[in-house]
C-alpha cells in the first residue's frame, strides 16, 4: 500500500469514528420523535387489521412467526414495544434489512397506521408452540433468568409496557439466540445499554440455557390462543399443506400480497 493510500485510509477511519456517533444519535432522535407522535394517537383496530395484511406475509395471519426463528412471534407483544421497534427500524436506529422495506411509510403508512397495526397485533392471541431449545440445561437457565433477566422482563417474561421492555415469553429459541448475539455485540443499536453490559460475559452454555428457559415459560391464559385457533380476519388465507409458501387473498382496497416478492431467508445464528 502506498503512503498516500495509507494516509487516506487513516483519515477515512478517523472521520468515520467521529461521524458515526452523530448519525446514530440523529437516528435515535428521529425514532423517539416519531414514537411520541404515534403514541399520542388513538388506535383504530379495523384499520390495523387492514394494515396488518402486509405483515401477515412473513409473520402469518396469527402473528406467530415461524418456529425456526426466521420470523418472530409478534402476537400479544406490548403495543409500546411494537411502536418503538417500528419507529427504530424506520429511522435506521435498528438495522433490520428484511423488515425495513415493509416498515417504510410508503408501504406501512404514516403514524396512524403504525399505532393501528401495533394495537391490532398486541391483541392477537399467542401460540404456546414456539420453537424451543434442547432442554438439557434448564436448571441453570432458570437460575440465570432470576439473576439477570427477571428485574426487567418480569417473572413471567411479559415485559414492561411503560419502559418499552419487550415480552419474551413464547418467543422462538433461534430468534432469541440471534437477538442475544446482536445485542451483546452492539449490532442491535437500539438495545438497552444496561442489557448489553448485563449479558457481556455470558458463555455459550449460559446463553443457550437461559434462552431455552425463556422459551419454556408459560404464556398466560388470557393471552393464549385456543387450540386450533386461526385468525378469522383472514378467512381466504391459503395455507400450504406442508406449512410453507403461504399466500393470502387481498382485503378490499389493498393489493394482493402475492404480488410482493418473498423475502430471502435470514442467515442461521
Amino acid at each position: 500500500m502506498s503512503r498516500l493510500a495509507l494516509v487516506r485510509l487513516v483519515l477515512v477511519t478517523i472521520c468515520g469514528a467521529l461521524v458515526s456517533p452523530t448519525i446514530a444519535d440523529e437516528a435515535a432522535e428521529i425514532a423517539d420523535s416519531e414514537y411520541e407522535q404515534i403514541v399520542a394517537l388513538t388506535p383504530d383496530l379495523e384499520n390495523g387489521r387492514r394494515v396488518y395484511l402486509a405483515c401477515a406475509v412473513c409473520h402469518r395471519p396469527e402473528g406467530w412467526g415461524t418456529a425456526d426463528g426466521t420470523y418472530p412471534q409478534i402476537a400479544g407483544q406490548l403495543q409500546s414495544v411494537i411502536i418503538k421497534q417500528l419507529a427504530d427500524i424506520r429511522a435506521r436506529n435498528r438495522d433490520n434489512p428484511l423488515m425495513y422495506p415493509f416498515s417504510v411509510p410508503r408501504i406501512l403508512g404514516g403514524p396512524q397506521n403504525v399505532v393501528d397495526v401495533a394495537a391490532y397485533v398486541s391483541e392477537l392471541p399467542m401460540t404456546a408452540h414456539n420453537g424451543k431449545g434442547a432442554g438439557v440445561d434448564l436448571e441453570l437457565g432458570g437460575r440465570l433468568y432470576v439473576e439477570h433477566c427477571v428485574k426487567c422482563h418480569g417473572e413471567d417474561g411479559a415485559g414492561n409496557a411503560e419502559e418499552r421492555i419487550p415480552g419474551i415469553v413464547g418467543q422462538h429459541y433461534p430468534y432469541l439466540m440471534r437477538q442475544f448475539d446482536a445485542i451483546r455485540s452492539g449490532r442491535r443499536k437500539n438495545a438497552d445499554p444496561k442489557m448489553t453490559k448485563q449479558i457481556k460475559g455470558f458463555t455459550p452454555r449460559q446463553q443457550a440455557a437461559v434462552l431455552d428457559h425463556v422459551t419454556r415459560m408459560s404464556v398466560s391464559e388470557e393471552k393464549l390462543a385456543p387450540s386450533g385457533w386461526r385468525n378469522p380476519d383472514f378467512p381466504a388465507y391459503v395455507r400450504d399443506a406442508l406449512g410453507i409458501a403461504p399466500g393470502a387473498s387481498a382485503l378490499p382496497g389493498l393489493p394482493n400480497p402475492a404480488a410482493i416478492p418473498a423475502p430471502p431467508d435470514l442467515p442461521k445464528p
